[in-house]
């Protein structure tokens, strides 16, 4: 998953996860925040001025002309990003054997994503895990060694895990987000305590958007908890779907209230298109 994970992410530029609140992440990374401070990469020149020291002074520009250079370096900040996977009995469906179930399809993208927050020279963390992010690629197989775990444990539907969220960081939950709305909500709102903001992903297959059903069915849910039998499926499209629209409705709102960003991807289309959705979101939600 991992090998796959990083071909996925290659693809992608290096899109940064922003910070609002940057004063108490202060490192040195490859994460350029275009002005001058500590650093390794170049900014630009500027006259030598007042106040300046002597060692500042870049002699090479320097020599070109007859004002003293300083050569500045950017100010760069590493971001903590926590990424919660949902593991429920639930993200174990796939309508069909041609496509991935929801939790592999959750796994791929949260590795994928952390393979690209780790280059841009973030802290990056798995809520799963109960470990603070860190950086480096150490964090990377750490991350690969849980999420290619087969087992899904997290009972018949997730609640996103706040437990580890730094203040003032960025997070990421990633779901198929069919359980209790009201768990989500109380997510949102201890992160929102916290001046966290970030990204709600949920991952539908198919199958749970359209309802292709007609005739005698029998429903059950992937942990065998809920079980409904009728002889008139088609009858229930149109509520069905109704209380779906309003799902998303309400998690799009909960984001919005909360500072964060909502999108629903589905297992049949791209990958890619919901990584890059991902880190595009984690810069805009600041």
């Amino acid at each position: 998953m991992r090998t796959r994970a990083e071909g996925l992410a290659s693809s992608l530029p290096p899109l940064l996860a922003e910070a609002e609140q940057l004063a108490n992440s202060v490192l040195t990374g490859s994460h350029g925040r275009r002005r001058a401070g500590v650093g390794d990469e170049f900014w630009q020149y500027r006259p030598l001025s007042v106040g300046d020291e002597a060692r500042m002074i870049d002699w090479r520009r320097s020599a070109r002309s007859d004002t003293h250079y300083i050569r500045e370096r950017e100010w760069q900040g590493a971001q903590s990003v926590l990424i919660w996977v949902d593991a429920s009995s639930a993200m174990g469906f796939t309508g069909d054997a041609s496509r991935p179930a929801k939790s592999d399809r959750a796994r791929l993208l949260a590795l994928a994503l952390s393979v690209l927050l780790v280059r841009a020279g973030e802290r990056v963390g798995l809520a799963n895990l109960g470990q603070p992010p860190r950086a480096g690629r150490l964090s990377l197989v750490r991350m690969a060694e849980a999420l290619t775990g087969d087992a899904l444990d997290g009972g018949e539907y997730g609640v996103p895990d706040t437990t580890g969220l730094p203040p003032h960081s960025r997070a990421v939950f990633i779901s198929d987000f069919l359980g209790d709305p009201a768990a989500v909500e109380e997510s949102l709102g201890k992160a929102t305590d916290r001046s966290v903001r970030g990204a709600l992903l949920q991952v539908l297959d198919p199958v749970e958007e359209t309802f292709p059903f007609n005739g005698r069915t029998i429903f059950e849910s992937m942990g065998g908890g809920v079980r409904h039998e009728t002889l008139k499926a088609g009858g229930l499209k149109e509520r069905y779907l109704d209380r779906l629209a309003e799902r998303k409705g309400r998690l799009d709102e909960l984001g919005r209230l909360s500072g964060w960003l909502y999108t629903c991807h589905h297992t049949g289309d791209s990958a890619q298109a919901a990584l890059l959705w991902l880190y595009s979101a984690l810069d805009r939600s600041r």
